[in-house]
């Protein structure tokens, strides 16, 4: 096969997945709202079970949903049936995944869950098959084929499942009025919950400040914009800010004075308005001041006004 061949391959393969996803349009009617009705008035957990294929995509459903404000998890069947199905209680929901819906190792849980009258999600692509004769609600997920040469592989049936799985996810999101605070809550390591939920003095720049005076020649303060490598200095005059001075401003001094430059106090170049933020404040506020203005660090301050740092858009992101 020469290597050209493959492209074509591959192209199919995502027209067919895509295609897969749009056949799942149709299947979302009133049943699929009794399905979010069920697990949004939940008041255990949302647990979710699958063998081989179908439990790894059971997993990721399960992580989605428990990120997105509904309490849940994955549990192999055959865990379950080996003394995990304590972690089940009467008033969980649970997601079974199977794509022939025939699975003997995850049907043989499923009539304990029954006697036990807990509500039970199947999802296959045989709206015949056994599990879906034991679920509350079933999900069909039938694709047409399986994406590849072959039609073997789970391609297209693993994708629809996904997609079914996100369906559900972005149902509850709307139906809880999820909001990006909310979703911040859940991932406070992740680059957003650190914008949204960290302060300025969580991750501001508090040691070894460069600082400068009015009286101080500008070359001089340049030595301190550089070993501090924030490209700013704070100017002072005793403990209060008079301004800032930044390396921008001393290349601006270098082009339009010259052979004067020499002679230039930090006075006579420094920004005398200065953006300050309180220590206090989020992450995010600070991120919106430096977009604001299209400025790279701001000055941070304590309840008294008194300096306590700089925050620049490094640190931000």
């Amino acid at each position: 096969m020469i290597i050209d061949d493959v492209i074509p391959t591959a192209v199919t393969c995502l027209k067919e997945e895509s295609q897969a996803i749009l056949d799942l349009i149709p299947r979302i009617d009133e049943k699929f709202n009794k399905i979010i009705d069920l697990v949004y008035n939940c008041k255990g957990r949302f647990i979710v079970t699958g063998v081989g294929k179908s439990g790894h995509i059971g997993t990721k459903i399960a992580a989605t949903l428990a990120s997105t404000g509904t309490p849940s998890f994955f549990v192999n069947p055959l865990d379950a049936y080996h003394g995990d199905l304590g972690m089940f209680t009467s008033e969980d929901v649970v997601l079974a995944i199977s794509y022939s819906g025939q699975t003997a190792e995850l049907l043989r849980i499923l009539p304990l869950l029954i006697d036990r009258k807990i509500p039970i999600i199947g999802m296959s692509g045989n709206p015949s098959s056994t599990l879906a004769q034991y679920s509350t609600y079933h999900l069909n997920i039938a694709v047409k084929r399986e994406a590849g040469p072959l039609n073997l592989a789970p391609t297209s049936s693993t994708t629809a499942t996904l997609a079914m799985g996100d369906a559900i996810a972005c149902a509850l999101i709307k139906k809880r009025n999820f909001k990006v605070s909310d979703f911040a809550l859940f991932h406070p390591g992740g680059a957003l919950g650190k914008k949204l939920l960290a302060r300025v003095k969580d991750y501001m720049i508090s040691s070894d400040l460069p600082v400068t005076t009015r009286e101080t020649k500008v070359c001089d303060a340049m030595i301190a914009i550089s070993k501090a490598k924030l490209s700013i200095a704070v100017v002072m005059e005793n403990t209060k800010i008079v301004g800032i001075i930044t390396d921008g401003d001393v290349r601006r001094a270098m082009q339009s004075q010259k052979d004067k430059f020499f002679d230039l106090n930090v006075e006579d170049i420094m920004s005398k308005s200065p953006k300050l933020i309180s220590c206090d404040a989020k992450l995010s506020e600070a991120a919106a001041l430096l977009s604001k203005y299209n400025i790279h660090s701001l000055v941070v301050v304590d309840d008294k006004g008194k300096l306590v740092g700089i925050i620049d858009s490094i640190n931000c992101l």
